[in-house]
């Protein structure tokens, strides 16, 4: 069996990246016959197939996708032994995650900050919509998608969800605004910042307000909860919002909880999918009770 050698490494990453024999085989000036014997020779070294031929395009594998990662650092060893003459460094972990455009950068904090201090381990952050998200995630570009609703899956979609916070919802605002009415009186009379119908948080909300037959005053709404988080410290009117969203704030004093809603919640997930070559750092952000089991009330 041929041995692995950088040889092989250079081909693999040249097809990786552009995706092509012929571009690839262009770019590192050799064959394409050259670079397809490599390709597979590696992968006759390795015992896995790192490609997926689809046409004339080149599609890495889960065992491509990693096979990438290390031949990237493989390259920069070099640079890497001149900024670590004196011992220090080593190869980095790393972990690719996406996370809804509109969800809270607090929460994202709280989830990441087990890695934050690690000097091995780079985080690569991605903003999205749902259905990006997914197919990075499907593509493995990305390890885990942060969502507030667990996304419908079928045989050929297996997502895995866990289940990571259960964080209670508040009405929030300006001291000013809080002047100790009964909840129903805040809900009718006080200008309201909520979240753009169709989330699950606001349909919740309107469901409330319509058992208690309560019309509110709408002052905005939007489905980023940074513009909520803006909007309410702007003084814009009471804000419906997990704590999370505006910790800074309460912590400051700038806002106060007006009203806990102790029949609304707000879930933060973790998309996963099987892989045969988990992430290792996935285990660190994913414990066993966010798997099976909501925290309510967490905090970050």
């Amino acid at each position: 069996m041929s041995q692995l050698n950088f040889t092989h490494l250079k081909a693999f990453r040249a097809v990786a990246q552009d995706g092509n024999l012929t571009r690839a085989a262009d770019r590192i000036g050799v064959a394409q016959s050259a670079v397809s014997v490599q390709i597979k020779a590696l992968e006759a070294r390795l015992g896995l197939p790192l490609f997926e031929r689809r046409g004339r395009a080149m599609v890495l594998t889960e065992a491509g996708r990693i096979a990438l990662d290390c031949a990237d650092r493989a390259f920069a060893a070099g640079d890497e032994l001149v900024e670590t003459l004196a011992g220090r460094g080593g190869a980095r972990q790393v972990l690719r995650v996406g996370a809804l455009a509109t969800l809270s950068r607090n929460f994202q904090l709280g989830f990441l900050r087990p890695l934050l201090a690690r000097p091995d381990v780079s985080v690569v952050l991605r903003a999205g919509s749902l259905a990006d998200l997914l197919g990075e995630l499907e593509a493995l570009r990305l390890d885990v998608v942060l969502v507030n609703t667990p996304p419908r899956h079928d045989a050929a979609t297996p997502w895995q969800a866990h289940r990571i916070a259960d964080q209670p919802v508040s009405l929030v605002g300006h001291a000013a605004r809080v002047t100790g009415a009964p909840l129903d009186d805040l809900l009718a009379k006080t200008p309201l910042i909520v979240p753009a119908e169709g989330s699950a948080l606001r349909a919740g909300f309107d469901r409330m307000l319509d058992r208690r037959g309560i019309v509110p005053v709408i002052a905005a709404e939007a489905d980023d909860m940074a513009m909520l988080r803006l909007l309410v410290r702007q003084d814009a009117g009471l804000a419906l919002v997990p704590p999370i969203v505006v910790q800074d704030e309460l912590d400051s004093g700038l806002l106060v909880e007006a009203a806990r809603l102790d029949e609304l919640h707000e879930e933060f997930w973790a998309i996963t999918l099987p892989r045969r070559f988990p992430n290792p750092l996935l285990p660190l952000v994913l414990t066993p009770e966010s798997e099976s089991a909501p925290r309510p009330g967490r905090a970050f």
